[in-house]
């Protein structure tokens, strides 16, 4: 039987209803090398036990895509380095460390040796600005930030910084480029000894400190145990079907909670290499590192995505037919993506759903046999009971609108109780309410309809926006789409469209008919959207989520001056 940090040995996939029975959490925790009770170590689990071997455990492409490759003897030792020069600065386990790095090696280094020391480590994503940076430090307490010379300047906007440990430029002589106070934390990892045993921690101890994505208020502090290892490996093993011939690539920063658990932590834990990209995100650098690494599975999110489609079928043939299996996360994925990838890349993507707060838990599951619907954002991963919840917390069945939400006694991988040091109404009654508006399917599978707060009631419809975004995807002229609601006095509210259009169209009233007819015949004559805005962009996440909050703000907005 494969346990969380087993790899799948052979091309079969396994049976999703018996994978499901067959689940246990002690199985599970077989796969690590400590334990839960008596003492584990994350780094030990991610690094350490895959050693001996010589085994490729990160490829690094820097901006200008020079490669270089570590093994996992090579980590160890970097990791032990900065787990020495943490604790030479008064850091302890338990105590929070944060980076503020882009995706180098030195963030890798960062995050074992912040584990092998039994510390925390928290992601400072490179986008923000001081503020977002100085609300997350505050939250976490934490005692260090390592960051580079290109960030370190929003730290001085930071109120009562922690200390830094600064990442100079190679050129960089002497203490020029060094603020005073601040660590040159190359110098000291080159000084630095290659032992230093691990700190064993208990599976309730914590090993990462995350944030929520603050799009409805400030941001708020998201606690990780050591358990969540055991719900992380089994997310690479049953959703990502990484397999040891694979060469796998999670586009996702991390920065943010899907590239950190699933970019770095997953594979690592499986023993399989990662690759890192500094230079940031584009189509055509994509396609050829694709060829060049010889990618087979591929990971990322819905906008990634789309920007590949937007370069067209031309860009994609080289690589047609190279990559064996692609996932998607972070928002919903349009049935028009998925087409697209079949017909110009042959290659299956399948949509994953999860949170910060717990990771992924629903999944159209590459690792696991069972029908796979468009539109559908999967079934329950191993491991999860998952349930629609009307608003009296009663179980619904099939075809009944309602909030997602997780059995929390009959969920073993699930590891979220609660946001740091703040109440969390959605931990109610024996359940983790999402708070996405989603509906069963009679297969079981689960249909997402949009954030609760996303949801549009129109003439006594409700509408969710993928919906309609999806079928306006379709058209051959549109990119991109968000959907929300503006306030009518006689309907209550009307849907509205923001359309960015591909290359060669230009937007007119015309244009905007044709769209309008389009959604009626693809969805229902109540579900098109009545205005139509073309735009150039779309406000978003850093992480890539579009943000219907901002736009409902601006609708609100105009409507009050008009």
């Amino acid at each position: 039987m494969m346990t969380a940090t087993t790899l799948n040995p052979t091309n079969t996939r396994p049976a999703y209803q018996d994978a499901v029975a067959r689940f246990s959490i002690r199985d599970a925790m077989a796969g690590l090398r400590g334990d839960l009770e008596t003492g584990l170590n994350a780094c030990v689990e991610c690094c350490d036990r895959h050693t001996g071997t010589g085994r490729v455990a990160l490829r690094c492409v820097s901006a200008d895509e020079v490669l270089t490759e570590y093994s996992f003897e090579d980590l160890r030792d970097m990791s032990a380095r900065a787990a020495n020069v943490f604790q030479a600065q008064g850091i302890r386990p338990g105590d929070v460390i944060a980076g503020l790095l882009p995706r180098t090696v030195e963030l890798v280094a960062t995050v074992l040796g912040a584990w092998r020391l039994g510390a925390v480590y928290q992601p400072l994503f490179t986008a923000f600005g001081p503020k977002a940076i100085e609300h997350r430090l505050k939250t976490s307490g934490a005692k260090l930030v390592v960051t580079n010379t290109a960030q370190r300047p929003k730290l001085d906007e930071v109120e009562d910084c922690p200390p830094v440990a600064l990442i100079r430029k190679g050129d960089e002589k002497g203490d020029e480029g060094l603020p005073e106070g601040d660590i040159d934390f190359r110098a000291a990892l080159q000084a630095a000894p290659t032992d230093f045993d691990p700190v064993m921690r208990r599976g309730e101890d914590l090993f990462m400190m995350m944030s929520t994505s603050g799009t409805t208020g400030l941001p708020k502090g998201v606690p990780v145990p050591l358990r969540a290892l055991l719900a992380f490996g089994a997310y690479m093993r049953d959703a990502i079907d990484l397999r040891e011939s694979d060469v796998f690539w999670n586009i996702a920063d991390p920065g943010w909670a899907y590239g950190l658990y699933y970019a770095l932590t997953g594979p690592l834990l499986l023993g399989q290499p990662t690759i890192f990209h500094e230079g940031g995100f584009n189509a055509e650098t994509t396609y050829r590192l694709v060829e060049r690494l010889g990618v087979t599975n591929l990971a990322g999110s819905p906008t990634a995505y789309r920007l590949l489609i937007a370069a067209g079928p031309e860009a994609a043939e080289a690589v047609r037919g190279r990559l064996r299996v692609v996932s998607s996360a972070g928002e919903p994925l349009n049935p028009e993506v998925m087409r697209w990838f079949g017909a110009h890349l042959a290659v299956p993507i399948h949509d994953h759903y999860g949170q910060t707060e717990m990771g992924m838990c629903v999944n159209n599951h590459h690792g696991l046999s069972h029908p796979v619907r468009p539109g559908s954002s999967g079934l329950a991963m191993p491991g999860y009971r998952v349930v629609v919840l009307d608003d009296d917390s009663n179980e619904l069945g099939p075809n009944q609108p309602g909030i997602l939400a997780i059995d929390m006694a009959k969920s073993p991988l699930m590891w979220f109780s609660g946001y740091l040091n703040q109440a969390t109404p959605a931990l109610a009654g024996g359940y983790y309410r999402t708070g996405d508006s989603v509906e069963f399917e009679p297969d079981g599978s689960i249909s997402f309809i949009g954030r609760s707060d996303d949801v549009i009631t129109s003439s006594g419809y409700r509408i969710g926006p993928f919906d309609v975004e999806s079928a306006l995807i379709e058209h051959p002229a549109v990119i991109e789409a968000a959907v929300i609601g503006v306030p009518d006095p006689e309907r209550t509210e009307i849907v509205k469209a923001f359309v960015i259009l591909g290359r060669g169209h230009q937007g007119s009233p015309e244009l905007a008919e044709e769209l309008r007819a389009h959604v009626k015949r693809r969805l229902s004559a109540h579900a098109y959207p009545k205005l139509i805005d073309f735009v150039a962009e779309l406000p978003k996440t850093p992480s890539g989520k579009i943000q219907r909050f901002v736009l409902r703000k601006a609708e609100v907005e105009k409507l009050a001056q008009a």
